[in-house]
C-alpha cells in the first residue's frame, strides 16, 4: 500500500511541477558573479583603449583621440539598449540566420530571469549587459587607423550607424541561437571575428579613405608619452581577463581554461616582440613590449575556450611575429594605418581564428570541436565573409557620412591639431600658459 502510494503522489500535477521547476533553467550566484565582474572588466578595456592609443600619438591630438573611445561608449551604449542587443541576439524569424527581430527592443523582456538559450544559469540583463561591452569597444578600436585626422562629428555618426549596420549581424551570425556560421560550427571563444576582424576591416577602409595625415616627417610618428601606452596595454589585459574568461558564462573549468590562456598567450607575445626588437634594434621598447601583448591579446581571443595553455603559447607567438613583420611592412605600403589597426588585430585575430581550427579540443571544451581540415575551412569563411561585409558596408558608410559632414578636418586644424578644434582641450597646458597663470 505504501509504495502504492507513494507512486501514487508521483503522478500528481503538484510532484510533476516540482519536478519540472527543478529541472528549468535555474540561476547560479557563481555564474552570475563571474559574468557581472567580467562586464566590468571588459568596461574597463575602452578606457584602457583610450590611454593606449592615446600615448601613441601626437601630443597635440592626444584629447580627441581619447574622446573618440570614450563617445563610442556613450552612442554605443544607448543604441544597444535599444536595438542593438535584440538585432544580435534575439530570434529574428525568416531573417533568423542573418539578423534578430526586435522582440527585446528597448530591452522589453530582457530580465532577471536566465535565457535558456543564451545563458540558462545568469540573468539575461547580466549576460546582455556583458555583451554590450564587446559591442562597445569594437568601433573604439576603429579609431586607430584614423586618428589625428577624422572629425568628431563624422565619427559620432559613423559609429553610430556602423554599429547597428555592420557589428550586429556579425554578431548574430556567430553568437546567436540560429546564427548561420554558429550553425556552420564556427568557433569564435569571445570575439576573434565579431570584435577584432570586424573592426580591422573598418579601419582599414577608413584609413584608405581619409588618406594620409599631414605633418608627418616620417610614415609613423614617436609616441608622444609611453608610460600612458604601457598603463593603457596593462588595463586591457587586466580587463582582458574577462573579455575572455567571461565568455565561458560560468564559473567552472572551461572559465580557468580561458583565464589561463588569456594570460600564458600575451606572455608568449610580449616576449617574441621584444626578443624581435631586440634582435634587429639590439633594444626592447615598451611599446614594443604592450604591442606584443595586445596582439598575443587578440589572437587568442577566438581560441581561448578551446585550446590548452600550451596551445596558447604557440597562438601568441606567431600572433607576435605576424602582426610585428605587419607593422614593419605597412609603412613601405604607403598606407596611414595610424595606429596599426589592421596589423595588429586584424593580423593577429585572422591568425587565432584559422589556429583555432587546427588546435581547438573537446578535451578542453566539450562544446566546441576537434581541429580538422573542415573546421580549418570553417573557419577561413568565417573570416572571409567578416573582412567582406565590415569592408564593403564601412566604405559606403564612410561615403554616406560624407556627404552628411566633411569626414576630415581641415590642413589648419590638422596643423594645429584636433584637441583644439575638435575637443577645445588641450592635454597639458604649456610652459607660457603655467607662467601667465602664475
Amino acid at each position: 500500500m505504501k509504495r502504492l502510494l507513494t507512486a501514487f503522489a508521483l503522478t500528481t500535477p503538484a510532484v510533476a511541477l516540482a519536478q519540472a521547476t527543478a529541472a528549468a533553467p535555474r540561476i547560479d550566484s557563481g555564474d552570475t558573479a563571474l559574468v557581472l565582474v567580467s562586464a566590468g572588466l571588459v568596461l574597463l578595456m575602452t578606457p584602457g583603449l583610450a590611454f593606449f592609443y592615446g600615448g601613441l600619438v601626437r601630443a597635440k591630438n592626444v584629447v580627441h583621440t581619447m574622446n573618440m573611445s570614450l563617445v563610442s561608449m556613450a552612442i554605443v551604449g544607448v543604441l544597444w539598449t535599444l536595438v542593438g542587443y535584440s538585432l544580435a541576439f534575439s530570434r529574428g524569424g525568416p531573417l533568423d540566420a542573418l539578423l534578430g527581430g526586435l522582440s527585446w527592443a528597448g530591452l522589453r523582456g530582457v530580465t532577471g530571469a536566465p535565457e535558456p538559450e543564451l545563458a540558462p544559469t545568469v540573468p539575461h540583463l547580466a549576460f546582455m549587459l556583458f555583451q554590450a561591452m564587446f559591442a562597445v569597444i569594437t568601433p573604439a578600436l576603429v579609431s586607430g587607423a584614423i586618428v589625428e585626422r577624422m572629425r568628431i562629428k563624422a565619427f559620432v555618426l559613423f559609429v553610430a550607424l556602423w554599429s547597428v549596420v555592420v557589428y550586429t549581424p556579425v554578431a548574430h551570425w556567430v553568437w546567436a541561437p540560429g546564427g548561420w556560421l554558429r550553425n556552420m560550427g564556427a568557433l569564435d571563444f569571445a570575439g576573434g571575428t565579431v570584435v577584432h576582424i570586424n573592426a580591422a576591416a573598418a579601419a582599414l577602409v577608413g584609413a584608405v579613405l581619409l588618406g594620409k595625415r599631414r605633418g608627418l616627417r616620417a610614415p609613423t610618428t614617436v609616441p608622444h608619452n609611453v608610460p600612458f601606452v604601457v598603463l593603457g596595454a596593462g588595463l586591457l589585459w587586466f580587463g582582458w581577463l574577462g573579455f575572455n574568461g567571461g565568455s565561458a558564462l560560468g564559473a567552472n573549468g572551461l572559465a580557468a581554461y580561458a583565464f589561463t590562456n588569456t594570460f600564458v598567450a600575451p606572455a608568449a607575445a610580449a616576449l617574441v616582440w621584444g626578443l624581435a626588437e631586440l634582435f634587429i634594434h639590439g633594444k626592447i621598447s615598451g611599446v614594443g613590449l604592450a604591442s606584443g601583448a595586445v596582439a598575443g591579446m587578440v589572437a587568442i581571443t577566438p581560441a581561448a575556450g578551446f585550446v590548452t595553455p600550451l596551445a596558447s603559447l604557440a597562438v601568441g607567438g606567431l600572433a607576435a611575429a605576424a602582426s610585428f613583420g605587419a607593422v614593419r611592412l605597412r609603412p613601405r605600403l604607403g598606407l596611414d594605418d595610424a595606429l596599426d589597426v589592421f596589423a595588429v588585430h586584424g593580423v593577429a585575430a585572422t591568425l587565432g581564428a584559422l589556429l583555432t581550427g587546427v588546435l581547438a579540443t573537446r578535451a578542453v571544451n566539450e562544446a566546441g570541436a576537434d581541429g580538422s581540415l573542415a573546421l580549418l575551412g570553417v573557419q577561413a569563411l568565417g573570416v572571409l565573409v567578416t573582412l567582406a561585409w565590415s569592408g564593403v558596408v564601412s566604405f559606403l558608410l564612410f561615403k554616406l557620412v560624407g556627404l552628411v559632414t566633411p569626414l576630415r578636418a581641415d590642413e589648419q586644424d590638422e596643423w594645429t591639431g584636433l584637441d583644439q578644434s575638435d575637443a577645445g582641450e588641450r592635454g597639458y597646458a604649456m610652459a607660457d600658459d603655467m607662467a601667465s597663470a602664475s
